[in-house]
């Protein structure tokens, strides 16, 4: 029996193992079943105190010793809820937090004019922030879009794009030319596409939106630039309304 589930549920190999053993030997004192559990006598007691408190084990008294009991199954469906339901009111309490965590960072901080994202992960995640930043209806741009030879990057714009377009957000595209016929489906929901001529394709990829601006190299480890500055965004912005004048629908 596949028993990931439970730990996912967050029971330890020990909570496991104990819980099971009394599922099959019934009503049991310790020693008996820290045999059948393969644990230590030392720790089973606080095992089957952990599995108490969790909802899933009772216990009985026999004159003065305590003799353990496995409580239906079912219950494990009780602390799950139970589960789910802390983790709810925990993330109440962090999104009420985050305000004034998010303006202390701000104000310790001198905000920087230019940083480097290493990775898929770093790098994807600017487009997830990009898209947390904007408001529905509001705009950005890209010029030389293209999938380069990053692995995974086509699967990633399916659904970055379906999210864009969820949030109501809009973009204006200067696709590569050799890109043409290939662009995911979901990128031309909610946006505006042209492509550059041959003799302009570029390897790089230029974001752009409000007062920041990302340059990524899509190859096999992507790399991206980020500028946090309103003049460079203006100046992405003249570059791309010239550009936008030639590229072809």
């Amino acid at each position: 029996m596949d028993m990931s589930a439970l730990r996912d549920l967050g029971l330890s190999d020990g909570e496991i193992k104990v819980y099971l053993a009394l599922l099959k030997t019934g009503l049991s004192k310790t020693g008996k079943l820290a045999g059948m559990a393969g644990v230590s006598s030392s720790k089973v007691y606080k095992i089957l105190d952990r599995l108490e408190k969790k909802g899933l084990v009772s216990h009985v008294l026999k004159g003065k010793v305590k003799h353990f009991r496995a409580l239906e199954p079912r219950r494990i469906l009780d602390y799950l809820d139970e589960s789910q339901a802390k983790l709810a009111s925990r993330r109440q309490i962090i999104e009420g937090m985050l305000p004034e965590l998010e303006r202390q960072r701000k104000a310790a901080e001198e905000k920087p004019e230019g940083t480097v994202c290493s990775g898929f992960k770093a790098v994807t995640n600017l487009f997830r922030n990009m898209i947390d930043e904007l408001e529905e209806g509001e705009c950005y741009y890209v010029i030389g879009a293209g999938y380069g030879e990053t692995p995974g990057i086509k699967q990633f714009f399916v659904s970055h794009h379906a999210r864009r377009q969820k949030h109501g957000v809009w973009m204006k595209m200067l696709a590569n030319f050799d890109e043409k016929g290939t662009l995911v489906g979901e990128t031309k929901g909610k946006s505006a596409i042209r492509y550059l001529p041959h003799y302009l394709i570029t390897n790089m990829e230029i974001v752009f939106y409000k007062e920041k601006a990302f340059i990524v190299l899509w190859t096999i480890e992507p790399t991206a630039f980020v500028i946090e500055s309103k003049e460079a965004v203006k100046s992405f912005r003249k570059y791309f309304d010239a550009l936008w004048k030639i590229a072809k629908g």
